[in-house]
Protein backbone atom coordinates (compact mmCIF):
# COMPACT_ATOMS: atom_id res chain seq x y z
CA UNK A 1 0.00 0.00 0.00
CA UNK A 2 1.37 3.46 -0.44
CA UNK A 3 2.59 4.93 2.57
CA UNK A 4 3.52 8.73 1.21
CA UNK A 5 -0.45 9.51 0.80
CA UNK A 6 -2.01 11.59 3.52
CA UNK A 7 -4.83 9.63 5.53
CA UNK A 8 -8.04 10.74 6.99
CA UNK A 9 -9.47 8.75 10.04
CA UNK A 10 -11.83 6.10 9.24
CA UNK A 11 -14.04 5.34 12.41
CA UNK A 12 -14.32 8.26 15.07
CA UNK A 13 -13.28 7.93 18.79
CA UNK A 14 -15.85 6.47 21.20
CA UNK A 15 -17.29 2.64 21.45
CA UNK A 16 -20.51 0.99 20.97
CA UNK A 17 -19.73 -2.10 22.77
CA UNK A 18 -21.46 -3.50 26.14
CA UNK A 19 -21.04 -1.29 29.24
CA UNK A 20 -19.07 -3.53 31.78
CA UNK A 21 -20.98 -5.15 34.59
CA UNK A 22 -20.59 -3.70 37.38
CA UNK A 23 -18.80 -5.74 40.70
CA UNK A 24 -21.06 -7.45 42.36
CA UNK A 25 -21.49 -6.78 46.37
CA UNK A 26 -20.25 -9.89 48.86
CA UNK A 27 -22.45 -11.25 51.75
CA UNK A 28 -19.79 -13.00 53.60
CA UNK A 29 -22.59 -15.03 55.29
CA UNK A 30 -23.27 -18.60 54.63
CA UNK A 31 -26.48 -17.66 52.35
CA UNK A 32 -24.57 -14.97 51.35
CA UNK A 33 -21.14 -17.28 50.14
CA UNK A 34 -23.58 -19.72 48.56
CA UNK A 35 -25.46 -16.61 46.32
CA UNK A 36 -22.33 -15.04 45.29
CA UNK A 37 -20.51 -18.09 44.26
CA UNK A 38 -23.57 -19.25 41.76
CA UNK A 39 -23.58 -15.43 40.65
CA UNK A 40 -20.41 -15.89 39.81
CA UNK A 41 -20.21 -18.86 37.75
CA UNK A 42 -23.11 -17.22 36.00
CA UNK A 43 -20.67 -14.93 35.16
CA UNK A 44 -17.79 -17.25 33.77
CA UNK A 45 -20.69 -19.00 32.01
CA UNK A 46 -22.32 -16.66 30.04
CA UNK A 47 -20.34 -15.93 26.65
CA UNK A 48 -19.16 -12.64 26.00
CA UNK A 49 -19.98 -10.68 23.23
CA UNK A 50 -17.08 -10.46 20.48
CA UNK A 51 -16.46 -6.69 19.29
CA UNK A 52 -17.63 -7.89 15.75
CA UNK A 53 -21.43 -9.16 17.23
CA UNK A 54 -24.11 -6.76 17.92
CA UNK A 55 -27.54 -7.32 19.23
CA UNK A 56 -30.40 -8.15 17.41
CA UNK A 57 -33.98 -10.00 17.58
CA UNK A 58 -35.76 -11.72 14.89
CA UNK A 59 -39.64 -11.17 14.33
CA UNK A 60 -42.27 -13.43 12.42
CA UNK A 61 -45.42 -11.61 10.97
CA UNK A 62 -47.43 -12.39 14.36
CA UNK A 63 -44.61 -10.99 16.49
CA UNK A 64 -44.63 -7.73 14.07
CA UNK A 65 -48.59 -7.70 14.14
CA UNK A 66 -48.58 -8.02 17.72
CA UNK A 67 -46.01 -4.81 18.02
CA UNK A 68 -48.42 -2.95 15.75
CA UNK A 69 -51.56 -4.00 17.60
CA UNK A 70 -49.92 -2.85 20.97
CA UNK A 71 -49.13 0.38 19.96
CA UNK A 72 -51.79 1.32 18.45
CA UNK A 73 -54.13 0.27 21.66
CA UNK A 74 -51.48 2.02 24.02
CA UNK A 75 -52.07 5.32 22.07
CA UNK A 76 -56.01 5.01 21.45
CA UNK A 77 -56.44 4.47 25.46
CA UNK A 78 -54.49 7.56 25.87
CA UNK A 79 -56.15 9.91 23.47
CA UNK A 80 -59.30 8.49 23.39
CA UNK A 81 -59.78 7.88 20.15
CA UNK A 82 -60.97 4.94 17.83
CA UNK A 83 -58.48 2.37 16.71
CA UNK A 84 -58.72 3.41 13.08
CA UNK A 85 -58.07 6.98 13.52
CA UNK A 86 -54.68 6.16 15.93
CA UNK A 87 -53.67 3.88 13.46
CA UNK A 88 -53.76 6.85 10.81
CA UNK A 89 -52.04 9.16 13.27
CA UNK A 90 -49.09 6.56 13.97
CA UNK A 91 -48.72 5.92 10.42
CA UNK A 92 -48.52 9.45 9.66
CA UNK A 93 -45.60 10.41 12.47
CA UNK A 94 -43.94 6.90 11.10
CA UNK A 95 -44.92 5.17 14.59
CA UNK A 96 -43.29 7.49 16.40
CA UNK A 97 -45.49 7.76 19.45
CA UNK A 98 -44.02 9.95 21.56
CA UNK A 99 -44.10 12.66 19.07
CA UNK A 100 -47.22 11.97 17.84
CA UNK A 101 -48.75 12.27 21.20
CA UNK A 102 -46.91 15.73 22.13
CA UNK A 103 -48.21 17.13 18.50
CA UNK A 104 -51.59 15.70 19.46
CA UNK A 105 -52.04 17.54 22.72
CA UNK A 106 -50.24 20.65 21.71
CA UNK A 107 -52.20 20.95 17.98
CA UNK A 108 -55.31 18.53 17.75
CA UNK A 109 -56.65 20.31 15.24
CA UNK A 110 -53.92 20.47 13.12
CA UNK A 111 -52.14 16.88 13.40
CA UNK A 112 -55.85 15.45 12.94
CA UNK A 113 -55.83 17.75 9.44
CA UNK A 114 -52.62 16.96 8.47
CA UNK A 115 -52.81 13.02 8.77
CA UNK A 116 -55.69 12.86 6.67
CA UNK A 117 -58.32 12.47 9.34
CA UNK A 118 -60.10 15.89 10.23
CA UNK A 119 -62.72 16.62 12.46
CA UNK A 120 -66.18 13.81 12.27
CA UNK A 121 -68.53 15.85 9.25
CA UNK A 122 -70.94 13.48 9.92
CA UNK A 123 -71.71 11.50 13.23
CA UNK A 124 -72.73 8.12 12.27
CA UNK A 125 -69.87 5.95 10.98
CA UNK A 126 -69.42 4.90 7.23
CA UNK A 127 -71.56 2.18 5.43
CA UNK A 128 -72.71 1.14 2.24
CA UNK A 129 -76.16 2.89 1.29
CA UNK A 130 -78.74 3.15 -1.09
CA UNK A 131 -79.77 6.72 -1.68
CA UNK A 132 -83.18 8.10 -3.37
CA UNK A 133 -81.54 10.33 -6.84
CA UNK A 134 -77.75 9.74 -5.92
CA UNK A 135 -75.46 9.67 -9.18
CA UNK A 136 -72.28 8.97 -9.32
CA UNK A 137 -69.58 11.07 -10.64
CA UNK A 138 -67.54 8.94 -11.86
CA UNK A 139 -69.45 6.51 -13.52
CA UNK A 140 -72.32 8.90 -13.93
CA UNK A 141 -74.86 6.07 -13.38
CA UNK A 142 -78.00 7.15 -11.49
CA UNK A 143 -80.28 3.69 -11.80
CA UNK A 144 -82.78 2.83 -9.19
CA UNK A 145 -81.14 1.14 -5.89
CA UNK A 146 -77.31 1.99 -6.46
CA UNK A 147 -75.45 1.25 -3.58
CA UNK A 148 -72.73 4.05 -2.63
CA UNK A 149 -70.24 4.33 0.14
CA UNK A 150 -68.46 7.84 1.54
CA UNK A 151 -66.46 8.46 4.60
CA UNK A 152 -66.80 11.56 6.48
CA UNK A 153 -65.92 14.01 4.16
CA UNK A 154 -69.40 13.09 2.52
CA UNK A 155 -67.47 12.20 -1.20
CA UNK A 156 -70.06 9.47 -1.77
CA UNK A 157 -69.37 7.66 -4.60
CA UNK A 158 -70.98 3.68 -6.10
CA UNK A 159 -69.31 1.12 -4.35
CA UNK A 160 -68.67 -0.21 -8.14
CA UNK A 161 -66.48 2.96 -8.81
CA UNK A 162 -65.66 2.98 -4.88
CA UNK A 163 -63.98 -0.64 -5.30
CA UNK A 164 -62.32 -0.21 -8.46
CA UNK A 165 -60.16 2.60 -7.14
CA UNK A 166 -59.23 0.72 -3.94
CA UNK A 167 -58.47 -2.27 -5.64
CA UNK A 168 -56.44 -0.44 -8.30
CA UNK A 169 -54.34 1.51 -5.04
CA UNK A 170 -53.59 -2.04 -3.23
CA UNK A 171 -53.20 -4.12 -6.37
CA UNK A 172 -51.71 -2.35 -8.67
CA UNK A 173 -50.01 0.20 -6.74
CA UNK A 174 -48.78 -1.33 -3.82
CA UNK A 175 -50.34 1.22 -1.48
CA UNK A 176 -52.43 0.67 1.90
CA UNK A 177 -51.31 3.52 4.34
CA UNK A 178 -51.89 6.33 2.86
CA UNK A 179 -54.56 5.73 0.52
CA UNK A 180 -56.95 8.83 -0.03
CA UNK A 181 -60.81 9.78 -0.62
CA UNK A 182 -61.15 9.57 -4.39
CA UNK A 183 -62.43 12.90 -4.11
CA UNK A 184 -61.07 15.86 -6.05
CA UNK A 185 -58.38 17.64 -3.86
CA UNK A 186 -59.34 15.50 -0.62
CA UNK A 187 -56.78 14.17 1.58
CA UNK A 188 -59.24 12.38 4.13
CA UNK A 189 -57.47 8.22 4.38
CA UNK A 190 -59.43 5.13 3.77
CA UNK A 191 -59.23 3.54 7.71
CA UNK A 192 -59.43 0.54 7.32
CA UNK A 193 -62.93 -0.23 8.75
CA UNK A 194 -63.96 1.54 5.35
CA UNK A 195 -61.65 -0.19 3.42
CA UNK A 196 -63.01 -4.10 4.33
CA UNK A 197 -67.01 -3.01 3.42
CA UNK A 198 -66.15 -2.74 0.26
CA UNK A 199 -62.72 -4.74 -1.22
CA UNK A 200 -62.90 -8.93 -1.48
CA UNK A 201 -61.20 -11.06 1.47
CA UNK A 202 -57.75 -11.62 -1.07
CA UNK A 203 -57.54 -8.13 -1.35
CA UNK A 204 -57.86 -7.50 2.63
CA UNK A 205 -54.88 -9.73 3.22
CA UNK A 206 -52.99 -7.98 0.68
CA UNK A 207 -53.86 -4.50 2.61
CA UNK A 208 -52.79 -5.86 5.89
CA UNK A 209 -49.41 -7.58 4.65
CA UNK A 210 -49.00 -4.15 2.99
CA UNK A 211 -49.83 -1.85 6.41
CA UNK A 212 -47.65 -4.41 8.03
CA UNK A 213 -44.58 -3.92 5.63
CA UNK A 214 -44.59 0.35 5.70
CA UNK A 215 -44.43 -0.29 9.50
CA UNK A 216 -41.32 -1.88 9.60
CA UNK A 217 -40.25 0.40 6.66
CA UNK A 218 -40.93 3.57 8.87
CA UNK A 219 -39.12 2.41 12.10
CA UNK A 220 -35.19 2.79 12.05
CA UNK A 221 -34.64 0.17 14.05
CA UNK A 222 -36.31 -2.36 11.93
CA UNK A 223 -35.61 -4.20 8.59
CA UNK A 224 -36.95 -6.93 6.38
CA UNK A 225 -34.82 -10.03 5.77
CA UNK A 226 -33.59 -9.33 2.40
CA UNK A 227 -33.54 -12.70 1.27
CA UNK A 228 -35.51 -14.22 -1.38
CA UNK A 229 -39.28 -15.41 0.12
CA UNK A 230 -38.16 -14.41 3.77
CA UNK A 231 -40.75 -13.17 5.99
CA UNK A 232 -38.72 -12.23 9.12
CA UNK A 233 -37.62 -8.94 10.31
CA UNK A 234 -35.03 -7.84 12.24
CA UNK A 235 -34.48 -5.30 15.36
CA UNK A 236 -31.18 -4.08 15.73
CA UNK A 237 -30.13 -0.85 17.59
CA UNK A 238 -27.16 0.30 15.51
CA UNK A 239 -27.67 3.67 14.03
CA UNK A 240 -27.10 4.83 10.58
CA UNK A 241 -24.51 7.73 11.89
CA UNK A 242 -22.44 4.69 13.41
CA UNK A 243 -22.06 2.60 10.34
CA UNK A 244 -18.53 3.82 9.52
CA UNK A 245 -17.05 1.91 13.01
CA UNK A 246 -19.54 -0.89 12.91
CA UNK A 247 -20.27 -3.21 10.81
CA UNK A 248 -24.01 -4.65 12.13
CA UNK A 249 -24.22 -8.76 10.52
CA UNK A 250 -27.68 -10.10 11.79
CA UNK A 251 -29.26 -13.39 11.52
CA UNK A 252 -32.90 -13.86 11.09
CA UNK A 253 -34.58 -16.98 12.72
CA UNK A 254 -34.07 -18.88 8.55
CA UNK A 255 -30.56 -17.98 9.76
CA UNK A 256 -29.91 -15.80 6.34
CA UNK A 257 -27.24 -13.37 7.76
CA UNK A 258 -27.13 -10.03 6.21
CA UNK A 259 -25.93 -6.66 6.99
CA UNK A 260 -28.48 -4.54 9.00
CA UNK A 261 -26.82 -1.00 7.97
CA UNK A 262 -26.87 -1.71 3.95
CA UNK A 263 -29.33 -4.56 3.84
CA UNK A 264 -26.60 -6.38 1.50
CA UNK A 265 -25.04 -9.88 2.64
CA UNK A 266 -22.82 -10.32 5.12
CA UNK A 267 -19.58 -8.19 4.33
CA UNK A 268 -17.60 -8.26 7.81
CA UNK A 269 -14.89 -6.69 8.55
CA UNK A 270 -15.76 -3.75 5.83
CA UNK A 271 -17.59 -1.32 6.85
CA UNK A 272 -20.97 -0.15 4.39
CA UNK A 273 -19.45 2.91 2.97
CA UNK A 274 -16.23 1.24 1.67
CA UNK A 275 -18.50 -1.36 0.67
CA UNK A 276 -19.94 0.48 -1.67
CA UNK A 277 -17.51 2.45 -3.21
CA UNK A 278 -15.62 -0.92 -4.01
CA UNK A 279 -18.90 -2.26 -5.21
CA UNK A 280 -19.32 0.39 -7.82
CA UNK A 281 -15.52 0.61 -8.66
CA UNK A 282 -15.62 -2.93 -9.56
CA UNK A 283 -18.31 -2.44 -11.86
CA UNK A 284 -17.02 0.32 -13.34
CA UNK A 285 -13.17 -1.17 -13.61
CA UNK A 286 -12.99 -4.82 -13.02
CA UNK A 287 -13.97 -5.90 -17.21
CA UNK A 288 -11.37 -3.81 -19.18
CA UNK A 289 -9.30 -3.10 -16.27
CA UNK A 290 -6.90 -6.21 -17.73
CA UNK A 291 -7.25 -4.64 -21.83
CA UNK A 292 -7.00 -1.21 -20.58
CA UNK A 293 -3.48 -1.86 -18.43
CA UNK A 294 -1.72 -3.24 -22.10
CA UNK A 295 -3.85 -1.31 -24.80
CA UNK A 296 -4.13 2.39 -23.34
CA UNK A 297 -2.63 5.29 -21.97
CA UNK A 298 -3.30 8.59 -20.04
CA UNK A 299 -3.86 11.81 -21.12
CA UNK A 300 -0.75 13.92 -19.62
CA UNK A 301 -3.43 16.31 -18.60
CA UNK A 302 -7.19 15.17 -17.86
CA UNK A 303 -5.44 11.44 -17.03
CA UNK A 304 -8.52 10.16 -19.24
CA UNK A 305 -7.60 7.14 -20.54
CA UNK A 306 -7.09 7.03 -24.39
CA UNK A 307 -6.65 3.94 -26.73
CA UNK A 308 -4.63 4.72 -30.36
CA UNK A 309 -6.54 3.38 -33.19
CA UNK A 310 -3.97 4.74 -35.77
CA UNK A 311 -0.12 4.66 -36.65
CA UNK A 312 -0.04 8.45 -35.73
CA UNK A 313 1.29 9.43 -33.02
CA UNK A 314 -0.22 12.95 -32.65
CA UNK A 315 -2.85 12.26 -30.13
CA UNK A 316 -5.63 14.54 -29.12
CA UNK A 317 -7.29 13.96 -26.20
CA UNK A 318 -11.79 14.27 -26.55
CA UNK A 319 -11.96 15.08 -23.38
CA UNK A 320 -9.65 18.19 -22.56
CA UNK A 321 -8.05 19.18 -26.70
CA UNK A 322 -4.60 18.59 -25.10
CA UNK A 323 -2.57 17.49 -28.07
CA UNK A 324 0.81 15.19 -27.35
CA UNK A 325 2.99 12.63 -28.83
CA UNK A 326 1.97 8.95 -28.03
CA UNK A 327 5.27 7.80 -27.97
CA UNK A 328 6.95 10.18 -25.35
CA UNK A 329 3.74 12.03 -24.01
CA UNK A 330 5.17 15.30 -24.42
CA UNK A 331 3.42 18.36 -25.27
CA UNK A 332 3.02 18.26 -28.81
CA UNK A 333 3.73 22.02 -29.74
CA UNK A 334 7.36 21.53 -28.61
CA UNK A 335 7.86 19.06 -31.28
CA UNK A 336 9.60 21.16 -33.43
CA UNK A 337 10.05 19.36 -36.91
CA UNK A 338 9.84 15.65 -35.66
CA UNK A 339 6.37 15.29 -36.77
CA UNK A 340 4.78 12.05 -36.42
CA UNK A 341 8.48 10.21 -35.57
CA UNK A 342 9.37 11.00 -32.13
CA UNK A 343 13.26 10.59 -31.27
CA UNK A 344 13.26 12.74 -28.46
CA UNK A 345 15.15 11.45 -25.51
CA UNK A 346 14.35 13.07 -22.23
CA UNK A 347 12.26 16.63 -22.34
CA UNK A 348 10.78 17.61 -18.69
CA UNK A 349 7.03 17.49 -20.61
CA UNK A 350 7.44 13.94 -21.40
CA UNK A 351 9.13 12.88 -18.27
CA UNK A 352 5.87 14.49 -15.94
CA UNK A 353 3.76 12.73 -18.42
CA UNK A 354 5.21 9.38 -17.93
CA UNK A 355 5.58 9.83 -14.26
CA UNK A 356 2.00 10.30 -14.09
CA UNK A 357 0.78 7.68 -16.88
CA UNK A 358 3.63 5.35 -14.36
CA UNK A 359 1.49 6.41 -10.97
CA UNK A 360 -2.00 5.47 -12.62
CA UNK A 361 -0.92 2.19 -13.89
CA UNK A 362 0.47 1.59 -10.49
CA UNK A 363 -2.95 2.27 -9.01
CA UNK A 364 -4.24 0.12 -11.66
CA UNK A 365 -1.83 -3.04 -10.56
CA UNK A 366 -2.61 -2.69 -6.99
CA UNK A 367 -6.32 -2.66 -7.55
CA UNK A 368 -6.28 -5.76 -9.43
CA UNK A 369 -4.07 -7.07 -6.57
CA UNK A 370 -6.56 -6.92 -4.35
CA UNK A 371 -9.35 -7.46 -6.61
CA UNK A 372 -7.97 -10.89 -8.29
CA UNK A 373 -7.90 -12.41 -4.40
CA UNK A 374 -11.71 -10.96 -4.00
CA UNK A 375 -12.63 -12.67 -6.71
CA UNK A 376 -11.03 -15.54 -6.49
CA UNK A 377 -12.75 -16.35 -3.09
CA UNK A 378 -15.77 -15.07 -4.23
CA UNK A 379 -15.08 -17.77 -7.12
CA UNK A 380 -14.10 -20.45 -4.38
CA UNK A 381 -16.67 -20.08 -2.40
CA UNK A 382 -19.36 -20.80 -5.20
CA UNK A 383 -17.12 -23.88 -5.83
CA UNK A 384 -17.42 -24.89 -1.94
CA UNK A 385 -21.34 -24.11 -2.39
CA UNK A 386 -21.59 -26.66 -5.29
CA UNK A 387 -19.67 -29.45 -3.10
CA UNK A 388 -21.82 -28.24 -0.09
CA UNK A 389 -25.19 -28.96 -2.12
CA UNK A 390 -23.39 -32.50 -2.38
CA UNK A 391 -22.62 -32.67 0.71
CA UNK A 392 -25.95 -35.00 1.92
CA UNK A 393 -24.89 -36.98 -0.57
CA UNK A 394 -21.74 -37.47 0.47
CA UNK A 395 -22.75 -38.22 4.39
CA UNK A 396 -24.97 -40.53 3.40
CA UNK A 397 -22.19 -42.67 1.34
CA UNK A 398 -20.03 -42.38 4.31
CA UNK A 399 -22.68 -43.64 6.58
CA UNK A 400 -22.86 -46.74 4.30
CA UNK A 401 -19.36 -47.42 3.74
CA UNK A 402 -18.20 -46.70 7.72
CA UNK A 403 -20.71 -47.55 9.35
CA UNK A 404 -21.03 -44.52 11.36
CA UNK A 405 -24.46 -42.69 12.43
CA UNK A 406 -25.86 -39.77 10.86
CA UNK A 407 -24.70 -37.42 14.06
CA UNK A 408 -21.27 -39.15 13.61
CA UNK A 409 -21.21 -38.07 10.26
CA UNK A 410 -21.93 -34.08 10.26
CA UNK A 411 -18.67 -33.01 10.72
CA UNK A 412 -18.97 -33.04 6.93
CA UNK A 413 -21.73 -30.13 7.04
CA UNK A 414 -19.49 -28.17 9.89
CA UNK A 415 -16.73 -27.69 7.52
CA UNK A 416 -18.62 -26.87 4.53
CA UNK A 417 -20.42 -24.15 6.67
CA UNK A 418 -16.73 -22.94 7.19
CA UNK A 419 -15.36 -22.67 4.18
CA UNK A 420 -18.25 -20.47 3.20
CA UNK A 421 -17.83 -18.35 6.26
CA UNK A 422 -14.43 -17.97 6.10
CA UNK A 423 -14.34 -17.26 2.09
CA UNK A 424 -17.26 -14.64 2.81
CA UNK A 425 -15.06 -12.91 5.28
CA UNK A 426 -11.65 -13.32 3.22
CA UNK A 427 -13.34 -11.65 0.08
CA UNK A 428 -14.40 -8.71 2.17
CA UNK A 429 -10.74 -8.36 4.19
CA UNK A 430 -9.37 -7.51 0.18
CA UNK A 431 -11.70 -4.65 -0.74
CA UNK A 432 -10.86 -3.51 3.21
CA UNK A 433 -7.29 -3.82 2.89
CA UNK A 434 -7.60 -1.70 -0.80
CA UNK A 435 -8.65 1.70 0.99
CA UNK A 436 -6.24 1.32 4.48
CA UNK A 437 -3.10 3.16 5.10
CA UNK A 438 -0.67 1.03 6.40
CA UNK A 439 0.70 1.04 9.76
CA UNK A 440 1.22 -1.60 12.82
CA UNK A 441 -2.26 -2.49 12.91
CA UNK A 442 -2.46 -3.58 8.86
CA UNK A 443 0.57 -5.90 9.27
CA UNK A 444 -1.43 -7.53 12.07
CA UNK A 445 -4.43 -7.62 10.01
CA UNK A 446 -2.84 -9.19 7.08
CA UNK A 447 -1.06 -11.36 8.95
CA UNK A 448 -4.48 -12.43 10.61
CA UNK A 449 -5.72 -13.08 7.17
CA UNK A 450 -2.52 -14.98 6.18
CA UNK A 451 -3.56 -17.17 8.49
CA UNK A 452 -7.20 -18.07 7.85
CA UNK A 453 -6.06 -18.05 4.16
CA UNK A 454 -3.88 -21.15 4.95
CA UNK A 455 -6.28 -22.70 7.47
CA UNK A 456 -9.35 -22.33 4.74
CA UNK A 457 -7.55 -23.84 1.90
CA UNK A 458 -5.91 -26.67 3.97
CA UNK A 459 -9.74 -27.10 4.86
CA UNK A 460 -10.50 -26.99 1.58
CA UNK A 461 -8.37 -29.37 -0.10
CA UNK A 462 -9.59 -32.15 2.91
CA UNK A 463 -12.79 -31.63 1.86
CA UNK A 464 -11.98 -32.48 -1.95
CA UNK A 465 -10.76 -35.67 -1.10
CA UNK A 466 -12.61 -39.34 -2.06
CA UNK A 467 -15.56 -40.31 0.28
CA UNK A 468 -13.81 -43.29 0.99
CA UNK A 469 -10.94 -41.39 2.84
CA UNK A 470 -12.95 -38.76 4.37
CA UNK A 471 -13.82 -41.52 7.57
CA UNK A 472 -10.62 -41.66 8.54
CA UNK A 473 -9.67 -38.48 7.92
CA UNK A 474 -12.72 -37.45 10.44
CA UNK A 475 -10.66 -36.12 13.36
CA UNK A 476 -8.45 -34.57 11.49
CA UNK A 477 -11.15 -32.53 9.28
CA UNK A 478 -13.26 -30.98 12.77
CA UNK A 479 -9.73 -29.90 14.17
CA UNK A 480 -9.38 -27.79 11.16
CA UNK A 481 -12.67 -26.60 10.85
CA UNK A 482 -12.14 -25.64 14.42
CA UNK A 483 -9.20 -23.90 13.57
CA UNK A 484 -10.96 -21.88 10.66
CA UNK A 485 -13.71 -21.09 12.92
CA UNK A 486 -11.44 -19.94 15.34
CA UNK A 487 -8.77 -17.48 12.93
CA UNK A 488 -11.91 -16.19 11.63
CA UNK A 489 -13.11 -15.22 14.74
CA UNK A 490 -9.68 -13.48 15.65
CA UNK A 491 -9.68 -11.53 12.53
CA UNK A 492 -12.84 -10.41 13.02
CA UNK A 493 -12.99 -9.10 16.51
CA UNK A 494 -9.40 -7.71 16.21
CA UNK A 495 -10.16 -5.35 12.82
CA UNK A 496 -13.55 -4.79 15.07
CA UNK A 497 -12.08 -3.71 17.88
CA UNK A 498 -9.47 -0.99 15.98
CA UNK A 499 -12.68 0.03 13.89
CA UNK A 500 -14.42 1.34 17.26
CA UNK A 501 -11.28 3.10 18.19
CA UNK A 502 -10.31 4.61 15.21
CA UNK A 503 -7.33 2.79 14.43
CA UNK A 504 -8.05 2.49 11.09
CA UNK A 505 -7.58 5.32 8.29
CA UNK A 506 -8.36 5.64 5.04
CA UNK A 507 -5.55 6.31 2.01
CA UNK A 508 -6.40 10.51 1.43
CA UNK A 509 -7.15 9.45 -2.18
CA UNK A 510 -10.34 7.50 -1.06
CA UNK A 511 -12.08 9.84 0.88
Amino acid sequence: MDSDDEVQSLASSGDIGMMEDEDSSVDFGADGKLGAMFQSQDKLMKPQKKAFEVDFKSYSPEDIQAQQDKQIDDVASLLVQPRESTAILLRYGRWNKERVIEQYMDHQETIMEKAGLGQDLQRDPPRIETIDGFACDICCEDESGLQSFAMRCGHRYCIECYRHYLVQKIRDEGEAARIKCPGDGCNKIVDSKSLELLVPSDLKDRYHELLMRTYVDDKENLKWCPAPECIYAIECAVKKRDLHRVVPTVTCDRKHSFCFGCTLADHQPCPCKLVKLWLKKCEDDSETANWINANTKECPKCQSTIEKNGGCNHMTCRKCRNEFCWMCMGVWSEHGTSWYNCNRYEEKSGTDARDAQAKSRQSLERYLHYYNRYANHEQSAKLDKNIFEKTEKKMQLLQNQSGLSWIEVQFLENASHALQMCRQTLKWTYAFAYYLKRNNQTEIFEDNQKDLEMAVENLSEMFEKPTEQLSELKVDMMDKTSYCNQRRIVLLDDTAKNLKDGEWSLLDTFV
